[in-house]
């Protein structure tokens, strides 16, 4: 059975959920915007009222959504980051081969890249679990992460890749605030050197360097 049709017979079912309140407030209230670019290939796959909660979803968001012809399945940029992901929506107990093959493959063109797995009965998540052992997967080479709808699959890739930008953004600015401290930090040791009688702000500086690069020693000592 095709995922279209898969996904047609559960949207029949139940409507889809709405996400928790938290969850949007936590994306969109602590900057999570970004670019997510979908596979066409991939939405090609998926049901149109699929597709239509993801473009709901994203633009509640603020995320900016493309479609584009990557090898991905999903590439998301937050905070300059770009998070890849593998969404299989449909996993076919009899041919995994090919899903596993996409996975050696693009783990070696991305650094930050999850498989999400939608596995909704027991049959599908111990294949899942044998195959995972059959094709040597390294473990956290790339991250598996198994859900149990496609709803909740998208949630979680949003999930990682606002989380994976955050950090991003939380190491730039600690780089930064780091980086000023250091330069704040050189000019208080100026002022305090250019207030001694006879020396310059030129030698202060020279003394400054001279004790980065002699490891503490000063211009006067060396």
């Amino acid at each position: 059975m095709s995922a279209a049709k898969r996904w047609k017979m559960a949207n029949t079912r139940h409507s889809y959920r709405e996400s928790t309140p938290s969850h949007h407030s936590a994306v969109s209230n602590s900057g999570g915007a970004g670019v997510c670019m979908m596979s066409n290939a991939w939405k090609d796959e998926q049901h149109p009222s699929f597709i239509h909660f993801i473009s709901s979803f994203l633009s509640e968001n603020s995320y900016r959504l493309n479609f584009v012809p990557v090898s991905p399945d999903f590439i998301f940029n937050c905070g300059g980051l770009s998070v890849a992901f593998i969404f299989v929506t449909n996993w076919d107990c009899n041919n995994m081969s090919p899903m596993f093959g996409r996975v050696q493959k693009l783990k070696g063109q991305f650094a930050h890249l999850y498989v999400v797995v939608t596995l909704p009965t027991k049959e599908q998540n111990d294949s899942f679990v044998c195959s995972y052992l059959k094709y040597g997967m390294e473990l956290g080479r790339p991250v598996f992460v198994p859900v149990q709808d496609s709803e909740m699959g998208f949630e979680k890739i949003v999930k990682i890749a606002h989380a994976r930008g955050v950090c991003k953004r939380q190491d730039a600015l600690s780089k930064l605030k780091a980086e000023v401290q250091a330069v704040q930090a050189m000019d208080v040791f100026i002022r305090v050197l250019t207030s001694i009688p006879g020396i310059d702000k030129h030698d202060a500086n020279a003394d400054s360097w001279a004790g980065k690069i002699f490891g503490g020693s000063s211009v006067a000592g060396i």
